[in-house]
């Protein structure tokens, strides 16, 4: 019996690709802002890629859930210890089917990301590439891991910008690095919550290699970094003031996390915060285009 329409947008953590997908429909919003902003005769309504903004949400949200399916497939044993709800523990879906379902979204996402153009299609094929051999191999691999889950998920934003090519790369890369930093150090402090089963699995995590002690220093070194670097968009001209006000509360949740991690050692409550945080940084790249 296959799985049902729920459990498939189970396995693609749907609510996490929305939220990618709405990136990089915001990233897109920005480099148009920018490029407009730059060039007063590049603004007018109609120049604004509607549909391509379409397909960039739909091209983002199939490769991320294709990424989450695949890594499913490849995780079931240690999810039948730290998460034995999933549709594959469970057994609401089969291996196999999860397998499957996970390339046909890889294809279909990359299909439609060269139909937009060649920079779009290139990295989404990359990135694909890359999720399928960090699912497989990386994950397993200290540090490099967590920093490919930050890329990746800061790419949202590139994608978005590269419907304009080049110069939109280029006006996104510091939106790009603020959301690797936050992720890669949120990634941390996730693989030592899951210390327990990765053990048992054998995995070769950061904490399990250096200690969770060593880890959580690290994370905070990250973390605090990304809170360092939180204005630059506003200094750079990227965003508006809106930005500046309203990344103050993403940045207290940033340091709420960090305090849960390092003087409550509460690493589920902190990987929670900088999930919060992370929100509320979405919402000040909104406000301040």
């Amino acid at each position: 019996m296959s799985a049902g329409i729920r459990t498939y947008m189970e396995i693609i953590r749907y609510g996490n690709c929305l939220m990618a997908g709405f990136a990089a429909v915001i990233g897109t919003l920005i480099a148009f802002n920018i490029l407009a902003s730059n060039d007063p005769g590049f603004y007018s309504p109609e120049k604004f890629p509607f549909f391509f903004s379409g397909l960039v949400f739909l091209v983002v949200f199939l490769v991320a859930g294709a990424g989450n399916a695949i890594n499913d497939y490849f995780d079931v044993r240690i999810d039948s210890i730290n998460r034995p709800d999933r549709p594959i523990p469970s057994g609401r879906m089969k291996l196999k089917e999860a397998l499957y379902f996970s390339y046909i979204l890889f294809t279909l996402g990359t299909l439609l990301a060269f139909s937009i153009n060649p920079i779009c299609g290139l990295i989404a094929l990359f990135n694909s590439l890359l999720l399928i051999f960090y699912a497989k191999t990386l994950k397993g691999t200290p540090l490099l891991g967590n920093l490919s889950i930050g890329y990746l998920t800061g790419s949202s934003f590139l994608f978005g910008a590269s419907v304009f090519g080049l110069e939109g790369l280029k006006d996104l890369f510091i939106l790009f690095l603020l959301a690797a930093l936050a992720i890669t150090a949120r990634e941390i402090v996730k693989d030592i919550e899951d210390m327990e089963g990765d053990k048992i699995e054998g995995a070769d995590t950061l904490p399990l290699r250096v200690g969770a002690k060593k880890a959580s220093y690290l994370a905070v070194l990250i973390g605090f970094l990304a809170v360092f670097l939180s204005p630059l968009p506003y200094v750079l001209s990227v965003l508006g003031l809106r930005y500046l006000y309203l990344i103050l509360l993403a940045d207290l949740g940033f340091l709420a996390a960090i305090y849960q991690l390092l003087a409550r050692n509460n690493p589920t409550k902190s990987s929670k915060m900088f999930k919060i945080a992370m929100f509320f940084a979405l919402i000040a790249f909104i406000a301040g285009v």
